[in-house]
Order: C-alpha cells, then sequence, then structure tokens
C-alpha cells in the first residue's frame, strides 16, 4: 500500500511540510509595525512548501526550539489569555526567543527578515500588536507569519539553502559506523531514519491534534533485534516524509468520516472531480442519486466502447485510518479497477431501488449516510443514537465495504432495521422506504434474483406471500370497519412476522365477518385477492419465521401496500416495471 502511496507522491522534502496559516503580521523594511491582516478567509491560506521541524528536532536541543517563519500567536507575538499558567507563559517566551534568533540568523540570505526579528524584538510594538490582534478575535493558537513591505516569505526561496543547513545542523548526529539497511518500499540501500513524520489528520478519529505516527517503535516492546525506534521498519527519511506528506495531503483533500474512522482515497491516474465515484456516494442531497446512476452507466458504457481508455486502465486505492494513543491504526486497505468501482456504485443504488409507498414510482434511493442513519442503533440504556459517530465502526465499515467491492450487507444491518420497521409498524408510524431498501438490497446481495423493486407475485417464498396477506387483511378490515384504532396490523404484525402459521389462520378466518359488511364487488376483489396470494403460499403457511424470512414479510407487506395503493392499474404495472427492470439489467 505504502509503495500505492508513494506513486500519488507530489514535490516532498525532509523539513518542509504543507501548512495553513491565518495572520500576516505585517511591518516595513524600516521596521514599523503597520497592522494584522488575515491571510484568507475561514481556516487561513495553503502553503505547500513551509519550513517545519520533527517533534524530536523540536525537543532534541537544550534550548526551546519554534518553527520558522509560521508559528502559533502564543510564540510570534507572545498573544495567550490572561490565565495562563506561568510556566507556559515561560515557555512561549523561550520559544518566541528563539523564532526571533532564526529570522536574524537567516537575514544574512534573506536581508527583509531583518525588519521581522526587530519588531518582534520590541515591546512596545508586541503590545500594539498584541492589542490589534485582540480586536480582531485571534485565537492564540492560530498560526501566523510576517509580510514585509507585502513580502510573503513562505512564498519565497532564498531562504530554502539555508533552512536545509541549518536543520541538519541541529539534529542527532548518527552513531558510528551505522549500517545501512534495506527499504521496506523501495528495496534500497539507505540509511534508515530513526523516526517517521506524524501523520495530521486524524485527531477526530482518535487521532492527536500534533499527529499520529504510522511507524513508530518508541517502546522497548516493540523492538527487536536490538534495531532502535523505526529502524525496525527501515526506510530513508526521504521515503518516510514522501508517505507521510503524501496521506496528510490525501487525507485533506479525499476523505471520508465514517463514525470513528476515516476512509481516505486516490486513483492511480488522477480523474476529473465529475468521474469520481465515491463522491457520489456522500454528495449532497441536492444531487440526486439519479444522477449517479446515469453518470455510472455512462462511464460503464464509455468504458466498453472504448471512449475512456484512461478510466479502463485506471485503479483506486482505499484505506481507512483511525488514531490511538498516538499512533495511525490502518483498518482496511481495498483496491481494484475504475471499472469494477462505477460498476458497484451502480449496483449499489440499483439494489436500494424499491416502489416508494404510495406506488407511484421508484422512491429516491439513499445515498450512503442515509442508509447509516436508517438503521436504527441503540445505546446501552436503550436510547435511539442519532448522531453519526455513535454508529458501531466495524458495522458502518462494513456497509462501506458494501458499497464499494458490491459485497453483501452485514447481517446486523437487516436485524437493526428489521426491528425499526416493527416498531414503526406496530406505532402506526408510516414506513421509511430507505429501511426497506436496505432489507431488499441485502437479500439481493444474498442471492435472492426474485425480490424486485415493485410487488412480484411470482416470488417463490411464502414468507413474502405471508406479508403479503396480512397487508390485504388489514387493508379489507379497513374497507369493512373503516378507522378502528389498534387495528390488525398493529396488535398482529409482530407475532405474524415471527409465526405466521399461529396468526394468519385465524386472521384468514375472520375475514369472513369483515367480507360480509361489504357491497357490491368490493366482495369478490378482495375474495381473489385473498385466494391469489392463498395459492401462492399453498398448504404451506410456515409456522416460525427466521430473520431473513421475516425480511421477506415486511417486503411482502410493503410492496403490497404499494400495490393496494395504486390500484389493479398500479398492480399491473408494478409487474410491468419488474419485467422492464429484468430486461434492462439482461441487457
Amino acid at each position: 500500500m505504502l509503495d500505492a502511496v508513494l506513486k500519488k507522491a507530489g514535490k516532498t522534502e525532509p523539513g518542509f511540510t504543507h501548512k495553513i496559516v491565518k495572520w500576516a503580521i505585517t511591518c516595513t523594511r524600516n521596521g514599523h509595525f503597520t497592522g494584522i491582516v488575515p491571510l484568507a478567509e475561514g481556516r487561513g491560506r495553503e502553503y505547500p512548501h513551509c519550513p517545519n521541524l520533527s517533534q524530536p528536532e523540536l525537543v532534541g536541543g537544550e534550548e526551546a526550539r519554534s518553527h520558522f517563519l509560521s508559528e502559533s500567536l502564543a510564540t510570534v507575538a507572545l498573544y495567550w489569555k490572561d490565565n495562563l499558567e506561568q510556566k507556559e507563559q515561560e515557555k512561549f517566551c523561550a520559544k518566541h526567543e528563539y523564532f526571533c534568533k532564526l529570522l536574524k540568523d537567516a537575514a544574512h540570505v534573506a536581508p527583509y527578515l531583518s525588519a521581522a526579528s526587530k519588531i518582534l524584538a520590541d515591546k512596545n510594538i508586541l503590545e500594539a500588536i498584541r492589542s490589534d490582534l485582540k480586536q480582531q478575535k485571534a485565537k492564540p493558537t492560530d498560526a501566523s507569519t510576517i509580510l514585509i513591505d507585502n513580502i510573503n516569505p513562505l512564498e519565497q526561496e532564498d531562504w530554502h539553502d539555508w533552512w536545509r543547513e541549518f536543520r541538519i545542523s541541529i539534529r542527532a548526529k548518527p552513531k558510528n559506523n551505522a549500517p545501512k539497511m534495506r527499504c521496506l518500499v523501495t528495496g534500497d540501500l539507505v540509511v534508515p531514519a530513526i523516526t517517521h513524520p506524524k501523520i495530521i489528520g486524524l485527531a477526530g478519529v482518535g487521532g492527536l491534534g500534533t499527529g499520529d505516527v504510522l511507524a513508530g517503535f518508541d517502546k522497548q516492546a516493540f523492538q527487536s533485534y536490538g534495531l532502535e525506534q523505526a529502524t525496525n521498519a527501515a526506510m530513508s527519511e526521504n521515503t518516510a516524509t514522501a508517505y507521510a506528506e503524501t496521506l496528510k495531503q490525501l487525507i485533506r483533500e479525499k476523505r471520508v468520516k465514517l463514525g470513528g474512522t476515516i476512509s481516505t482515497y486516490w486513483f492511480l491516474e488522477t480523474i476529473p472531480d465529475e468521474d469520481d465515484p465515491l463522491a457520489w456516494l456522500t454528495e449532497p442531497p441536492e444531487q440526486t442519486q439519479t444522477f449517479a446512476e446515469l453518470k455510472a452507466r455512462e462511464l460503464l458504457s464509455a468504458i466498453h466502447e472504448g471512449k475512456r481508455p484512461d478510466l479502463a486502465n485506471n485503479r483506486y486505492f482505499t484505506i481507512m485510518l483511525s488514531g490511538a494513543s498516538g499512533r495511525v491504526m490502518v483498518r482496511e486497505i481495498m483496491q481494484g479497477t475504475f471499472e469494477s468501482l462505477a460498476s458497484n456504485i451502480d449496483k449499489w443504488f440499483s439494489d436500494l431501488s424499491i416502489v416508494c409507498r404510495e406506488g407511484t414510482g421508484i422512491a429516491r434511493r439513499p445515498k450512503f449516510f442515509s442508509v447509516v442513519k436508517a438503521i436504527e442503533f441503540l445505546s446501552k440504556e436503550g436510547k435511539i443514537l442519532r448522531n453519526i459517530d455513535d454508529v458501531p465502526p466495524p458495522l458502518i465499515r462494513e456497509l462501506w465495504r458494501s458499497a464499494i467491492t458490491g459485497g453483501k450487507l452485514p447481517s446486523s444491518a437487516m436485524s437493526r432495521t428489521l426491528i425499526r420497521i416493527r416498531s414503526d409498524i406496530v406505532s402506526d408510524m408510516p414506513p421509511m422506504d430507505s429501511r426497506f431498501s436496505i432489507l431488499k438490497s441485502y437479500l439481493l446481495r444474498k442471492g435472492d434474483d426474485n425480490m424486485q423493486p415493485y410487488l412480484n407475485p411470482e416470488h417463490p417464498n411464502p414468507a413474502y406471500h405471508c406479508g403479503r396477506l396480512l397487508a390485504v387483511l388489514a387493508r379489507l378490515q379497513r374497507a369493512a370497519l373503516g378507522d378502528v384504532g389498534s387495528g390488525v396490523v398493529q396488535r398482529y404484525y409482530t407475532a405474524a412476522s415471527q409465526t405466521p402459521g399461529l396468526i394468519l389462520g385465524r386472521l384468514a378466518a375472520n375475514a369472513k365477518n369483515h367480507l360480509g359488511k361489504l357491497e357490491g364487488g368490493l366482495v369478490y376483489w378482495y375474495e381473489d385477492q385473498i385466494a391469489e396470494i392463498m395459492s401462492r403460499i399453498k398448504d404451506t403457511v410456515p409456522r416460525t419465521l427466521t430473520l431473513e424470512e421475516q425480511s421477506l414479510f415486511a417486503l411482502g407487506y410493503y410492496q403490497q401496500l404499494a400495490s393496494l395503493n395504486t390500484g389493479k392499474a398500479g398492480k399491473r404495472k408494478s409487474i410491468d416495471n419488474n419485467n422492464l427492470e429484468k430486461k434492462e439489467e439482461n441487457e
């Protein structure tokens, strides 16, 4: 996987990293402070090649060290909250002196930096800077730099060589006769780095704000053969920097937060944003699922017809990451061809398609996070969890894997959805389309090819028709008695979906009383409906149903209701639509 990451790496170099800087302290070459300006709205402006010291380099000397050119306002301007402890104030004062010293030392290669070091050493100017920062409501942790006569040193290269030499001068000297080792990624004979750069961006999924290491061996228990720290996973400093910077960029630009993990992904060859199938899974609802399906099919057609050779030979890579105790946890890695990815995304939406409860057409296919939210999650106290971060990480990872690889949905998703559907129906709440979509997709991916978006009177499983029968009996009761409050469904759905052999017989016998209250042709219509369904069940009304059969029962009930809502014409339309979809799939 690291080999694939390195193929995606751009320009990287030890001692430089990507940073976001929010504020700039401005001054003239003569050393006059002119004000504070925000570099950009929001978080700030991005700089891809900022000078940077690793954590060992920052803490390696006897004196407190700081970064060069860009640091927090607490370090640059001694700007902090009034209640900051004295010990912390002294720490920032020491780092401020080091920051000024770096500016002064670098001024012999970049003379304009002398003005920056001059204003930061002046107590009166520092007081004016802090007053200005307070008015602009800046935070002590915000990153800042200094502009000298509109020269932004972060955009200059005249100090780069000086910085490289300086960084080498403060680094720990390698031990005499340190052996070279074979790099685990490139296979080259290299001097292995003692520590690897940290991966920033996992703070929301268990990681630290200061970053986490992918290959860290700081404890003796992790080390082998007497090797020191990261030499246990030998890589050169250039290789370690390249993979760390590339992963940071991917996390920053291509990330999907899946509860307690982050999934980042990339393609072997860069593709336009509008051709990114994974973005279709999570894009805003206003960009409908219809667009995603059509786009996926267009791309697949273009690949098959040879119109997009760039996509035909492309590959995708995804990696799921989280943080734990300062370490990067690699939860899962997936890769495959672009064509298989586009096909699986199309299949994701296709499998979720189901008739809406009004029976007027296909319901809106849910996006990935709508599927996650449709599944009920309960806390230990039995309360419904509505925050996506509370979803059990293994389940959301399994759902993500199913969407990308076209694999089966987890059985726990089916069982949890089934519980919620049962609760909705018994409570006389309108059933949510997306929950039945999940059951249908689960059964399809388990191999039930007879499951269709619309009612399928030809389905071979009696459990499906038991659900249909309950829907017809409930509608018959309403036709005969009107709204009676707690009806057949509210009282018997749970028992009928688990033990239909004990319940449906009694309900069918009671249907005679309801039929006796109807007039005209409606009696014959309901008799025909019940007879048609009973002919499908035959003499094998199941005594009990498994969880999967209960899913079939729920879908039979739902699709029969949708069909009843559209009337006879709707039923005919359902059969025609199922046949049309089958034809399209075969084509």
